[in-house]
């Protein structure tokens, strides 16, 4: 029972409870017959959008513990009309539980020592209100303590009580909730993309040094090694500078995502896989610079990806790339002849990623054989 006394959150709020009681006992200097006057002032105010969120601040600082003061009770701006009045509610109940606590905390200690008194045969006070007459006078002696554990029982209760009327009415809102719920979905997919673009990028990179590397040997050519060693080596760079801005990510949740690739960087890739032997044939249809930055992002991974399936399960093989822009839509194709041994259209992470980024922007992509080719088609709406 004596712990509670011990924790400063029990006496930061029965400070918070007497608050508002100080601005009421300045009223009652001006015009006591009207006390009930405060009451109505706190309705305009409570409309002033502000006022939720220093009433909030106070709440978090005065009635939650250290450690929980960054949950249950919002900070920010009404957002709407309806907060606002939650406002004006939580201002009027914070005035009858204040005045509440004001009058436990006068009262209760002032009975206890008025049956002190009166026990000790002094005359009993008759403007106590809490004060009753009993016979034999030492029962009041017997009695003095209630009063004090009904001011301890009071004090805790009523803190209890503003804590959860502070989180009912001060807490998140519908739009509130539904913005952090959008954050921390936001967080979720950029982990997913995050791990998708290692996948695409550090897959890539490899791809194409095992294939420069195995054409060299087998070519014998010093000319032809050159030209895959500067593939190679250019290809390790590209991807220790996405490996680089990955781990940035990773290490600073709240950095821009504009320094990703584009499709307007997509002739990197073609000559990328050109110098690993495939014979890349590609076409540009429409404004690619003028596709808006997420869509061209997740459309320059989708065609890294398709390009290392196609080296590394076709090899050094004729590819057909399309890329088209109009009405509202980013087309993706690309064709290359089937692998001896083509995969399953439900298998390998790399194509089940690519139909997932299609996805995420509410477009569409198939993979699989189609007339005597494997097709990678993604379609993206722009908006």
């Amino acid at each position: 029972m004596l712990r509670p006394l011990l924790r400063g959150t029990t006496y930061t709020r029965l400070l918070h409870l007497w608050v508002p009681m100080f601005l009421v006992s300045v009223w009652l200097f001006i015009d006591m017959s009207r006390p009930w006057v405060p009451a109505l002032l706190v309705v305009p105010v409570g409309l002033i959008p502000a006022v939720r969120m220093g009433e909030g601040v106070q709440a978090q600082l005065l009635l939650l513990p250290p450690d929980e003061r960054d949950s249950g009770i919002s900070t920010a701006h009404s957002p709407t009309w309806r907060d606002r009045w939650r406002t004006v509610l939580w201002l009027e109940i914070r005035l009858v539980l204040g005045a509440a606590a004001v009058y436990a905390t006068v009262w209760l200690p002032v009975t206890s020592v008025d049956l002190v008194s009166t026990a000790l045969g002094h005359p009993q006070h008759d403007d106590n209100p809490l004060l009753w007459h009993l016979d034999p006078p030492w029962l009041y002696g017997v009695l003095a303590p209630l009063p004090l554990i009904a001011l301890y029982a009071t004090v805790l209760g009523l803190g209890h009580v503003i804590t959860a009327v502070a989180r009912r009415l001060l807490g998140p809102s519908a739009a509130e909730q539904l913005a952090a719920l959008e954050e921390r979905t936001e967080q979720l997919l950029e982990r997913t993309r995050i791990a998708r673009e290692l996948h695409d990028s550090i897959g890539h990179a490899l791809t194409v040094a095992v294939v420069q590397a195995g054409a060299a040997r087998a070519a014998g050519d010093p000319a032809f090694t050159e030209r895959a060693l500067d593939a190679i080596e250019e290809t390790g760079r590209a991807a220790l500078t996405d490996l680089e801005r990955v781990l940035g990510v990773l290490r600073e949740a709240e950095r821009p995502v504009s320094s990703r690739p584009t499709l307007v960087d997509a002739e990197r890739l073609l000559e990328s896989a050109r110098a690993s032997g495939a014979k890349v044939d590609a076409e540009v249809t429409g404004a690619v610079d003028a596709v808006p930055g997420p869509v061209s992002r997740e459309g320059y991974r989708i065609l890294q990806e398709s390009l290392t399936n196609v080296l590394r399960h076709a090899g050094a093989v004729p590819v057909r790339v399309r890329i088209e822009v109009s009405r509202g839509t980013l087309a993706l194709d690309v064709r290359n002849p089937l692998p001896a041994a083509p995969p399953g259209p439900g298998q390998g992470s790399g194509l089940r990623g690519i139909r997932e980024r299609a996805a995420l922007l509410g477009g569409r992509a198939r993979t699989g054989p189609a007339e005597g080719d494997w097709q990678v088609r993604a379609e993206l709406p722009l908006r």
